[in-house]
This record gives structure tokens, C-alpha cells and sequence, in this order.
């Protein structure tokens, strides 16, 4: 059955190849798929995206992401999915934001509504929705067991990167560790460099400085003031840089202090063959094996230590083990059973109401 999917992206960051957000890269990697498989996807996303399937491009905010710029891009959204399904005849919605709840189409479609951030971090009854025919899945076990119960949650899809890909990367190992992810407080930016310093190991930190006041201020104030001529911040990275940085790495650390709900970046290490240094956050403690693809730790101290035994890890091991467990075709091809199954339900319905 060929399908027409309508999926909604996060309003502030644009969706593509070298997309930051996790949730960017899973919506990219499913738009890919479903244009390969002759499926039709239709894409709202902010100006700057790019997509396999149709794109339904939205006004990107610009200045500072206030409540005031929150609440105009969710009307634009809303207003962009309204006229989307007008114009296609769509078979199910699939929102990827965590601001979903803002922009919830009326009924008569089915909507399934990925849970990319911290369960907890969701407004009061979002994860509880009202609408028909809407259903809700985590990206990990972690993240599942920490949902609201609801006969609308369904059972969690891992995140898969594309393994081959990133472990065709084979550049000499270098000794510089790597920090990428969101510059923000709950990342746990200052700690890695701080367990760096320990060790008087060069640190790469790479990733986007968002235009929220918060993550603004604690870069300034914060992460600036940390940094040295062996530790310095590069920005946001593309997929090919991205990959070359982190073949090349000692390894990743991952010192979030969040629960974290899958780490799509401790994945794409292990299938380069880069070791993961984590606290034991949320999926991260399902994600790494530790002593075997990594370590999982739990202070600065320790972090130092891990990052000295890192070249204990087998590289080999690291990317057996995430061909094994984060096959990006083992997340497509559970996504589209989903999708199947979703869609059906709703044309079942129909037919019943017309027998």
C-alpha cells in the first residue's frame, strides 16, 4: 500500500543532511526512506530544510527564540498542516517536535507523535492526548518507562544512524577527545572540558549555541571561560566533518545531565569505532556496554581516568555492536510497519462505515 505521510518538524531548526537535532535526523532519514520506497512525504519544516519529499516550507524565526517567537512559529505550523491536508490526500501524521501538542490538527487522520526529549520535560497532559486516533512512542526503553500510562503509547523505536556509512570513515586515530551536542547547561559542555583538563587531553566541542537566552548566557558565561588553547569550540558540524571528527577521535564524551532518550551521537561514534564516555543518564545506560564500547561514569575525576583508558576499547567491537543494535534499516522498517498498521486502522474504519 502506497502512502502519503505528512511530517512535522520542530519549528526552530531546519531539517536536511546536516541537520543538528536529533529529531531533524530522524525525520531526514525517514524522508529519505519513504522517497526511495515510493511512498509520497510531504514536509514542514523551516525555510533552510531540505527534503526527499515535498517540502511545505515555514518562516524560520529570527532574533531570540522568546515565548513571543515560540507561539508565532506554532500558528505558522498550525496553519501549514491545516493547509496540507487540504491539498493531499494523507494517510498519517507524523509529528517529530516536542511542541506537538500546540499545533494538533483537528481529528480524522491518525497522528503519531515521536517522544524525542525527557518524558518529564513535556507540559502536564500532553503525553495523555484526547484527540482520536492519536498515538505516542518513545526511542528507548528508558525513556518508555518514564511516560504517563496511556492506552495511546506504543511500544518505543530505537534511533538508527546509517552504520556503513559512518564506519567507511577510517582515518588514523588521533589523541583529542570530542564533545558534540547542544550547547546548553543539561549537556554537561563545562564538565567535559573540565575532565579534559584533568587529563591535559585536547577537546573538540562542536555543536550549535541556540538563540535562547539561556543557552546564550551559559555559553558566554560559562563555556567561553572554560576553554583554552587545547580546548576549543568549533560550532556546528556537518555530516562529512562530523563523521571525519569523530573516526579520527580518541572518543566521545557524553556527559549529559539529562536523561537522555537515545544519544544519536554516541551511536554514529560506535559505528565509527570511537569509544563512548558517558554518565549513565537515561538510554545511555542501555546504549553502552561498559568496558567493551565504552565506560560509563559518574564524576568529572572518572571521566578523566575513562578518558585515559580509552584506547582499551576495541574499534572493531564498537562497530559490530552498533550494526547489530542501531541499524537505521531496522528503525525505517519498524517505522513503516507502523505506519501500515496506523493508516490501515483508519481505512478499515471507513469501509466498515460504508458497508
Amino acid at each position: 500500500m502506497s502512502l502519503t505521510v505528512l511530517s512535522v518538524a520542530f519549528p526552530f531548526a531546519p531539517v536536511g543532511r546536516d541537520a543538528v537535532g536529533g529529531s531533524e535526523q530522524v525525520l531526514t532519514h525517514l524522508d529519505g526512506a519513504l522517497a526511495r520506497a515510493g511512498h509520497h512525504n510531504v514536509v514542514v519544516a523551516c525555510e533552510g530544510s531540505t527534503t526527499a519529499g515535498t517540502l511545505v516550507p515555514v518562516p524560520r524565526a529570527k532574533g531570540v527564540l522568546d515565548n513571543r517567537a515560540k507561539r508565532r512559529a506554532q500558528e505558522r505550523h498550525r496553519k501549514a498542516i491545516v493547509e496540507a491536508l487540504d491539498r493531499w490526500p494523507i494517510d498519517l501524521i507524523h509529528m517529530h517536535a516536542f511542541d506537538f501538542h500546540a499545533y494538533l490538527p483537528p481529528a480524522g487522520v491518525p497522528l503519531l507523535a515521536t517522544v524525542h526529549l525527557p518524558p518529564e520535560w513535556y507540559p502536564k497532559g500532553t503525553l495523555e492526548p484526547s484527540r482520536p486516533d492519536t498515538w505516542l512512542h518513545c526511542v528507548s526503553w528508558a525513556s518508555h518507562k518514564a511516560c504517563p500510562p496511556s492506552p495511546a503509547l506504543l511500544d518505543p523505536i530505537e534511533n538508527g544512524v546509517p552504520i556503513e556509512e559512518l564506519a567507511a570513515a577510517r582515518h588514523r586515530r588521533r589523541n583529542f577527545a570530542v564533545f558534540l551536542g547542544r550547547i546548553c547547561r543539561e549537556k554537561g559542555v563545562t564538565i567535559a572540558i573540565e575532565a579534559a583538563k584533568l587529563i591535559d587531553v585536547p577537546l573538540f566541542v562542536a555543536g550549535e549555541v541556540a538563540r535562547y537566552k539561556a543557552h546564550q548566557s551559559y555559553f558566554a558565561e560559562e563555556v567561553l571561560p572554560a576553554l583554552d588553547s587545547k580546548r576549543r569550540f568549533i560550532g556546528p558540524i556537518g555530516f562529512q566533518r562530523k563523521r571525519r571528527l569523530l573516526s579520527a577521535a580518541r572518543c566521545l564524551l557524553v556527559p549529559s545531565l539529562a536523561p537522555e532518550t537515545s544519544s544519536l551521537v554516541a551511536r554514529e561514534a560506535l559505528a565509527c569505532g570511537t569509544p563512548v564516555i558517558a554518565f549513565p543518564n537515561g538510554a545511555l545506560a542501555e546504549a553502552i556496554e561498559h568496558g567493551r564500547t565504552g565506560f560509563l561514569v559518574e564524576s568529572i575525576e572518572e571521566m578523566a581516568d575513562a578518558i585515559a583508558a580509552a584506547d582499551s576499547i576495541d574499534p572493531e567491537i564498537c562497530r559490530a555492536v552498533a550494526r547489530e543494535r542501531f541499524s537505521l534499516e531496522t528503525m525505517v522498517d519498524r517505522y513503516f510497519d507502523l505506519y501500515h498498521r496506523l493508516a490501515g486502522l483508519k481505512q478499515k474504519e471507513r469501509l466498515a462505515a460504508t458497508a
